[in-house]
């Protein structure tokens, strides 16, 4: 490896188990130098976060409730008392009561729609806005959203919704911290087999679609998103903010399946 990231320290937010979007990107970056901290949300998580934490060399965890405000308080601040700074924070965090992940999106209750947007989009800006504070000499934010954001895509329902907020979020956030050299960007990989894509109803289907349709005849792998996270951190990524950038053989831009799936 080059060592992109050699001297850099990040939060990692949002590490399930080792199939994990997140831990495909934390993996890339301590592969590249990055020294690194994670969060995670109850004790059952945090048993299967510390051993993938010690692979990479990190002791550094944190239990974190984003929608908790003290909790989000704490964190930021035993990273502060740690580091004393901050280069980079993975936000991959997203929720939603799995019954309303299939059927109909008008029957979406108003309780499930307001804690979706509030864990899946607004704890991204509440990140931030203690991040920015630990980044006096700039740094990268990154989400993670899916196309259902601006296409339906069956029984993604109100986390299309809470994502297309996000990215409009991801947009607003990088006018705001650009001037402090902090760049803020969205990745957005097609399906993937992880514990909160399975979720969705009818995510094998999708995912054997999209990799039938996509250009390149293939779902994202964690190690291209991961790849595509180091550069988004790394100083490559220096002039690159307020980007949805799609990691998903290229299905979004596909107006109809492949003729030969018709």
């Amino acid at each position: 490896m080059a060592e992109l990231m050699k001297g850099k320290r990040g939060l990692v937010m949002g590490v399930a188990n080792d199939r994990s979007i997140a831990w495909g990107i934390a993996s890339a970056l301590a592969a590249e130098g990055a020294e690194l901290a994670f969060s995670y949300q109850g004790e059952a998580f945090g048993k299967r976060v510390q051993p993938l934490a010690a692979s990479v060399g990190s002791d550094f965890l944190i239990d974190v409730d984003v929608t908790n405000e003290e909790s989000l308080d704490a964190c930021f601040a035993a990273v502060g008392q740690r580091w004393g700074s901050l280069d980079f924070v993975i936000h991959a965090i997203a929720f939603s009561d799995k019954a309303e992940l299939t059927g109909r999106f008008i029957n979406t209750t108003k309780g499930n729609f307001l804690n979706s947007l509030n864990i899946s989009c607004f704890s991204f800006i509440d990140v931030a806005r203690r991040a920015e504070a630990l980044m006096p000499n700039g740094g990268s934010l990154i989400t993670l959203t899916f196309q259902g954001s601006n296409k339906v895509v069956p029984n993604y329902n109100v986390m299309g919704v809470a994502k297309a907020a996000l990215e409009s979020a991801t947009r607003y956030l990088a006018n705001d911290l650009g001037p402090q050299k902090i760049r803020v960007n969205a990745i957005s990989p097609g399906p993937m087999k992880t514990l909160a894509g399975s979720a969705i109803g009818g995510a094998r289907a999708t995912f054997r679609h999209t990799e039938d349709n996509a250009p390149l005849r293939s779902n994202a792998t964690l190690e291209a998103i991961g790849g595509t996270a180091v550069w988004l951190c790394s100083d490559y990524g220096a002039c690159t903010s307020g980007e949805i950038v799609h990691v998903d053989g290229g299905f979004h831009l596909l107006g109809m399946p492949q003729a030969d799936n018709l």
